[in-house]
């Protein structure tokens, strides 16, 4: 069944399950962070972080989808995918440098307008290629393999931070974010494939002389 999926629509989901992935492996431990490496770190600042994130995208993602409808064809939708990841993957290797609480916050709002990018590019890429007849179950696919992936990440997160700390979980977050910005080049082609250049040959008009000529 999973073969039936066309190319286009199997590299965003996986590039979806990648960048859920890589931040459910510090979403539920983010508050213990913040605690533990920002100066004055307490829930409350854990909060408005969630607040900011969740404005900032809710803010932006309506313009970013408007602008995209009105620049009709994909190659914009393309470049808002990985765009985004590659704000998603700078914000989250940069938290690994935070140590005061408006560093969190400036960092989520990057993260913020970084995935309002994607879901615009994502979601009107994935509309566009989604295989007739298979909408509910691509559909189906795609929010199962993040569901596992967030869920694994989600347990396996607490476990990295205490062993290894959470410079290292970071890393790996951000390391998932890059790898989903690449996936989309994959199918660059698909997206975009080459024109066939035609050469046209005058056509030679015949010219027919009468007697009188």
């Amino acid at each position: 069944m999973f073969q039936s999926i066309n190319k286009v629509i199997k590299i965003l989901i996986f590039s979806d399950v990648l960048l859920l992935t890589g931040f459910g492996f510090f979403q539920p431990i983010f508050a213990i962070f913040i605690v533990d490496r920002v100066q004055g770190g307490n829930i409350e600042i854990a909060g408005f972080a969630m607040a900011v994130y969740w404005l900032t995208k809710s803010i932006v993602q309506i313009p970013f989808g408007r602008y995209l409808d009105k620049n009709h064809g994909e190659k914009d939708d393309l470049l808002f995918i990985i765009l985004g990841f590659g704000l998603v993957s700078i914000a989250a290797f940069s938290f690994i440098f935070v140590s005061l609480p408006w560093h969190i916050y400036f960092l989520e709002a990057l993260y913020g307008i970084g995935i309002a990018m994607n879901v615009a590019g994502w979601g009107a890429t994935f509309t566009r290629h989604i295989d007739k007849g298979m909408e509910a179950f691509e559909w189906s696919t795609r929010s199962t393999l993040v569901g596992i992936g967030a869920g694994i990440a989600g347990a396996l997160g607490g476990v990295i931070a205490h062993q290894f700390g959470f410079t290292v979980l970071f890393i790996g977050v951000g390391t998932f974010a890059l790898a989903g910005a690449l996936l989309p080049i994959l199918i660059w082609k698909d997206v975009f494939p080459k024109k066939k250049i035609a050469f046209k040959v005058p056509k030679i008009k015949a010219v027919t002389y009468s007697s009188k000529d």
